[in-house]
């Protein structure tokens, strides 16, 4: 699965790959991916888990950045264009 680069730049350092942040970019670019692949393939439900897999990881990212640091997780969810 080839995942598109984002331009978001979320990470704290350039090998970060570790933060929350990070992991929610990551995520996101999987997500995108898999969205189309989808729209696309609508009988692949391995896809179709795994999607919601995902999507359930970021959303526990989510979560557990708001409890720890409000402002960034605004921050990424400005970015990222998710709803707060």
């Amino acid at each position: 699965m080839a995942v598109k680069k984002v331009g978001l730049s979320l990470k704290r350092h350039d090998k970060d790959t570790g933060s929350p942040e990070a992991q929610i970019e990551n995520l996101t670019a999987q997500i995108s991916v898999l969205q189309e692949h989808v729209a696309q393939n609508k009988k692949d439900f391995d896809a179709k888990r795994s999607l919601l897999q995902k999507v359930a990881r970021r959303r526990r990212f989510l979560k557990y950045l708001k409890s720890m640091n409000l402002e960034a997780y605004t921050e990424v969810s400005k970015k990222t264009g998710l709803k707060v």
